[in-house]
């Protein structure tokens, strides 16, 4: 069984369905049998995963910095809490404890997620997943950037060969 990591956003107003679409994903990954990695805090898509597995019958581990804990901002859906100083801390220790990585919609904080674990792999950390779970096209934009980048030469090789886009639940099974 795998530790999935889950890169997302925090925040509530966002599209319904999105919300939908990962409560599918945490109940499938409790189902299968793997661990939810994530920032542990008690708001938007980040809650709802956790409670999704949780409530399925999956472990959550929630990596929570300090802030987030001072803040009364956990989330009661934590299985494990590992504690960190700050957000540095907290994608390090993501990182060293996940076997895989999946962004649902998010935003700074998702992106600065997903390209701090996707540079590790780049330069040979690690060889583990990452994948964009484009939930309703909401990483095309991110990947047309992408492609453009690869075009002008500034990324060395394919990021597709780092970074992997699933746009349906099935797709990302396949990945994962």
């Amino acid at each position: 069984m795998k530790k999935v990591c889950i890169f997302c956003s925090a925040n509530k107003e966002i599209d319904p369905d999105f919300f939908e679409t990962t409560r599918q994903l945490g109940r499938w990954l409790a189902e299968e049998g793997h661990s939810v990695v994530y920032g542990g805090v008690n708001m938007g898509l980040m809650e709802c995963i956790a409670e999704a597995a949780h409530n399925a019958g999956g472990q959550t581990v929630g990596v929570v910095p300090r802030i987030i804990e001072e803040r009364g901002a956990q989330s009661q859906y934590v299985d494990v809490c590992i504690h960190c100083d700050d957000l540095n801390d907290r994608k390090a220790l993501m990182l060293q404890k996940s076997d895989v990585f999946i962004a649902l919609p998010g935003g700074i904080g998702t992106l600065d997620e997903v390209f701090t674990v996707a540079a590790a792999s780049t330069i040979g950390y690690h060889q583990k997943p990452i994948i964009l779970y484009n939930m309703k096209g909401f990483w095309d934009s991110l990947i047309r950037t992408l492609d453009d980048l690869e075009a002008r030469g500034v990324i060395r090789s394919q990021w597709r060969n780092y970074i992997r886009v699933a746009s349906t639940l099935d797709e990302l099974k396949a990945l994962v």
